[in-house]
C-alpha cells in the first residue's frame, strides 16, 4: 500500500520552490537556511517528520505558502503542528509564542536548529551592527524563553514535550 504522505524529498522541493525568489537577511538564497535547519535537526536527532516541519517551518510566516495550504497538504498531523508552532504570528507575545513551541512534541528541535544557524557568527558577521546587536539579543532572549541558554531551563519539559524521535 503506497505512503498517503508526501516524502521527505518532496517536502524539501516544495519548500525550495516556495521560497525561491527570498532571500534572507545577508542576500544569501533562502533555501539554504532550510537546508541548514533540516540537517541541524537531523544531527540533533531528530526523525523525518521533524526534518520535514524543518523544511517548511517559514513557509507559512513568510508567506510561501498559505495556511491552507499546510492544512491541506499530505502531511501527517504532526508535522503540520509542529509548522504551526513555530509560526510566529502577527503581534504575537512572546511568550505565547515560546510556550507553543515548548507544549508542541517535537517543535523544540525545530526552533533549536533554527536558531543554532540564524545565531551562527558566520552569518552574523556579514550584517551590519545594529542589525547584528539586535539579533543577537533577540536570538539569546527566545533562547532562554526555550530552556536553550544553557542554564536551568525547562529541561523535564523540553524532554517529554520535544521527543528526539520522529
Amino acid at each position: 500500500m503506497p505512503n498517503p504522505y508526501l516524502t521527505l524529498s518532496q517536502v524539501e522541493a516544495i519548500a525550495r520552490e516556495a521560497h525561491r525568489e527570498q532571500t534572507d537577511k545577508a542576500g544569501r538564497p533562502y533555501a539554504e537556511h532550510l537546508a541548514a535547519v533540516a540537517e541541524g535537526v537531523r544531527i540533533r536527532g531528530g526523525g523525518e517528520e521533524q526534518m520535514a516541519a524543518a523544511w517548511l517551518h517559514d513557509a507559512v510566516e513568510d508567506g510561501a505558502l498559505s495556511r491552507q495550504w499546510l492544512e491541506e497538504a499530505a502531511l501527517p498531523r504532526r508535522v503540520k503542528e509542529m509548522v504551526l508552532a513555530v509560526t510566529k504570528r502577527d503581534g504575537e507575545d512572546l511568550f505565547a509564542y515560546t510556550g507553543r513551541i515548548l507544549a508542541t512534541p517535537g517543535a523544540l528541535l525545530i526552533k533549536e536548529s533554527d536558531l543554532a544557524h540564524n545565531a551562527d557568527p558566520d552569518r552574523l558577521a556579514v550584517l551590519e551592527p545594529a542589525t547584528r546587536t539586535r539579533l543577537t539579543e533577540k536570538y539569546a532572549q527566545v533562547r532562554g524563553l526555550l530552556g536553550l541558554d544553557g542554564g536551568a531551563g525547562p529541561v523535564e519539559r523540553r524532554d517529554q514535550a520535544n521527543p528526539v524521535t520522529g
